[in-house]
């Protein structure tokens, strides 16, 4: 289907509904898998690899990446801890806060879910899009994000 951005309300309709839906329908396949496999969902595969990648993380810095409140983000943080996948250890720049890091055990769970998450999501999208096609999503929807973030869009108040 092809949407119109100029003067076609109902295309850009179609293009939200769409978008949400596919995002709704991969995270659930995806959150399934993982469960099934690993016995984690995809939020917290999703923060387990944001850690990983991330040295010296805060709780600050995990909510503003997946557009969370800090409560919940902290939260989610301490069901972690409480799993031995990730600790908090103070902050020395900042007493309020303090850095997340990945366990040993958190560490061998991502890289494990992280072939079941990279497989699956292959497996749901190979033969439905051709590579071009995957790479014209993939940079359409990345310099969206990029639009919405520099312009602090859905950004949680609290």
């Amino acid at each position: 289907m092809a949407y119109k951005t100029t003067g076609d309300t109902a295309g850009l309709l179609d293009f939200f509904s769409d978008l949400v839906r596919c995002e709704t329908r991969l995270y659930n396949a995806l959150n399934d898998r993982l469960r099934e496999r690993h016995g984690i969902v995809t939020s917290q595969f999703e923060a387990l690899r944001y850690l990983r990648d991330h040295d010296g993380a805060r709780v600050a810095d995990l909510a503003a990446e997946f557009a969370i409140g800090i409560g919940a983000t902290s939260k989610g943080v301490d069901r972690l801890e409480k799993q031995g996948w990730a600790v908090r250890t103070p902050n020395p720049a900042d007493r309020r806060s303090s850095l997340l890091a990945l366990t040993e055990e958190g560490t061998a769970l991502v890289g494990a879910a992280e072939e079941t998450f990279g497989a699956t999501l292959a497996e749901l999208i190979t033969g439905v899009l051709d590579d071009a096609s995957t790479a014209a999503a993939a940079q359409t929807l990345s310099r969206l994000r990029s639009a919405l973030e520099q312009r602090q869009v859905g950004m949680p108040t609290g």
